[in-house]
């Protein structure tokens, strides 16, 4: 983790016009002072990884680099419209995964909520759509949702809403949910390839030209009209990155902040150096419980299978060497066990075992 005052962003960057220098500390002078008063968010999906959804193009962890389960023509086609026309079972499989409720927001989620509070968060625009935000505390009005969200559903054919909670029974059943008025399929209001964006983002985007301070997180900047926001922000206005990685040409201004490394490191970083990270860490603790024992990675859930299934096993075999040594316990002379059902369930768990079936 790092920013400018370490290392140099190009041979010979040109001189901040607003900043003292490219530092945190400078950075937060600036936050503190009368100047900064609307500050805009950019964030991609490297802000939720560490609450446990996969980003889209990580080599080895992305979403797309885990779809080989759907049996899809191509990664993409799970997001691809004209492919969830033909099966949408595909999407509603991997829904499951992502639907929200399931997830904790990240301590980066909780940084917008501090923002928020301290009345500087002008505008949110974010290109996931897993709601995170929204659970952090962050008001409806304040978020863009570039790439729309799991917030609102309707039909593809006649456009009529459908309902939110039937909607999350059907993705928890994984049934495809159909429109009640014309049968046709019904689809969150995510933006798949072949919709158009969001109105509302095209019609925010000039608030970024409003902007006191601009703070782009977990994005490549490769996915356009998204990207160019950042170009969008007007000359002297500071730009801070928290990102893994320099992208979109973000540090070649004299006001432009770098700080390389995990976003949930990286705003805890920006708060130290403002005096806010016992806030933010009780901004964040207050989310604690959100999403526990729901939304688990792949491996977990698996972990929690096989050990139930040992459990159920071990079980079983337990009762099956009852159930043989019963007749010598009993010419024995041993006591029968009292409970009159005792027989049927024994007898159903060793058929469940072989697979067999008890009319």
């Amino acid at each position: 983790m790092g920013n400018e005052g370490s290392s140099p962003i190009n041979p010979s960057p040109p001189p901040p016009q607003t900043l003292h220098d490219r530092t945190l500390a400078s950075l937060a002078h600036y936050i503190h002072s009368p100047h900064c008063t609307k500050i805009v968010t950019l964030v991609g999906a490297g802000i939720s990884t560490s609450a446990g959804i996969p980003d889209f193009r990580s080599p080895t962890t992305g979403l797309y680099a885990n779809l080989a389960r759907l049996d899809l023509p191509y990664p993409e086609a799970v997001f691809d419209l004209a492919y969830f026309r033909q099966r949408p079972e595909a999407f509603y499989t991997l829904a499951r995964e992502l639907y929200p409720g399931q997830f904790r927001p990240t301590i980066t989620h909780s940084f917008l909520k501090l923002l928020q509070d301290k009345g500087l968060l002008w505008r949110h625009f974010t290109q996931n759509i897993d709601c995170l935000e929204r659970v952090a505390g962050v008001e409806g009005e304040r978020i863009v949702e570039a790439h729309g969200s799991f917030g609102a559903q309707a039909c593809v054919e006649c456009g009529g809403d459908f309902d939110g909670g039937e909607m999350r029974r059907c993705v928890e059943r994984g049934v495809v949910p159909r429109c009640a008025g014309c049968g046709g399929l019904v689809k969150p209001g995510i933006v798949f390839f072949g919709d158009a964006l969001p109105e509302g983002f095209f019609e925010s985007r000039g608030v970024v030209r409003e902007a006191d301070l601009v703070v782009v997180m977990g994005t490549s900047l490769m996915v356009q009209p998204f990207a160019g926001l950042a170009e969008w922000v007007r000359e002297g206005v500071p730009r801070v990155l928290i990102n893994r990685e320099r992208v979109g040409g973000l540090g070649a201004r004299g006001d432009d902040v770098l700080v390389l490394g995990e976003c949930d490191e990286g705003v805890r970083e920006v708060a130290r150096a403002c005096g806010w990270l016992g806030e933010l860490e009780g901004v964040w603790a207050a989310t604690a419980g959100v999403g526990e024992g729901v939304g688990k990675g792949r491996d977990e859930v698996l972990s929690e299978e096989i050990e139930r299934l040992t459990r159920e096993v071990d079980e079983t075999l337990d009762l099956a060497r009852w159930h043989q040594e019963r007749p010598a316990k009993v010419l024995e002379g041993e006591a029968r066990p009292s409970h009159d059902g005792m027989d049927r369930v024994v007898d159903q768990l060793l058929c469940r075992s072989s697979m067999c079936h008890i009319p």
